[in-house]
């Protein structure tokens, strides 16, 4: 266990952290978890200060998860600097311990178990990167099950994976609640990501008509056009502003993502979008 005087305590093993968080729970601390790939950015700091605001302690995990990335995808350039994060999160004052175990605490030799999961799972996400959830919710189940959290926190932006994990802790029993956190949002809209380092400056202006465009297809469907007709004229129109590729535009329904005939109940519309070497998800409510 590595322990400091002036920083943020941080373990790397699933058996240091059970001792900590079970001291907390000894002296009757509710706990919350804030699992993270690093990279820290005001969204996960929006996530913190919920975390902070629910709970006595607070968890921030970083981990960047091998089993959620494609070999095509980009494990191995995604931004990591474990002291930087250290360092912002010793400068915000939201957590009281890192957590940020290595693949081999996490699979270990000879691991070979893994969840499926469907409902909020299947389609969007999952026709573009079938790999992702189960690898998502392997590697948060033992988060869940190493730390023992009263609650755990996810942002909005990854829309589907919320309702994925949450379906995914109801489903186990798990024991804990999932609270989903707003968006944090640049000023011309776009979601924050650590990807967004990726953009070069005419990629970014693009890459801010994402929201603008989400919003219309929302007002379009709200004003009685058809949800297939708002979804085709929304992903038209984000070719038409720049994007390379458009994966999904789709209005579906809020709670569950089945497919919905309009929009009577409360909805949310989704968006997966490539712009160079960057793929943009974002989502708004209806």
């Amino acid at each position: 266990m590595t322990m400091s005087a002036t920083k943020i305590p941080l373990v790397q093993t699933a058996a240091d952290l059970r001792m900590v968080v079970a001291g907390w729970r000894n002296a009757g601390a509710r706990v919350a978890l804030v699992p993270t790939m690093g990279a820290l950015h005001e969204g996960h700091l929006a996530l913190l200060r919920e975390a902070r605001a629910r709970a006595d302690r607070v968890v921030v995990s970083i981990f960047v998860n091998p089993a959620q990335f494609a070999p095509h995808e980009d494990f191995a350039r995604y931004p990591r600097d474990l002291e930087k994060d250290r360092n912002t999160l010793e400068r915000q004052g939201f957590a009281d311990l890192i957590y940020a175990p290595d693949a081999q605490e996490m699979y270990p030799q000879g691991f070979a178990t893994k969840l499926v999961v469907d409902g909020p799972a299947t389609g969007l996400e999952s026709d573009f990167r079938p790999h992702f959830f189960s690898g998502v919710a392997t590697a948060v189940a033992k988060l869940f099950l190493q730390a023992g959290p009263d609650f755990a926190m996810f942002g909005e932006k990854d829309y589907q994976q919320l309702l994925v994990v949450r379906r995914m802790a109801k489903d186990l029993d798990l024991g804990l609640e999932i609270l989903g956190v707003p968006t944090v949002r640049e000023e011309d809209g776009l979601a924050l990501s650590s990807r967004n380092a990726y953009l070069t400056a005419d990629q970014r202006r693009t890459a801010g008509q994402l929201n603008r465009v989400l919003c219309e297809v929302g007002m379009r469907a709200r004003a009685g056009i058809s949800i297939p007709q708002a979804e085709a004229e929304g992903a038209a129109q984000l070719l038409e502003a720049g994007f390379d590729r458009v994966d999904y535009v789709a209005i579906r329904d809020a709670a569950t993502l089945v497919q919905l005939r309009d929009v009577s109940r409360p909805a949310r519309v989704l968006a997966a979008a490539r712009i160079g070497p960057v793929r943009l998800i974002d989502n708004l409510g209806l």
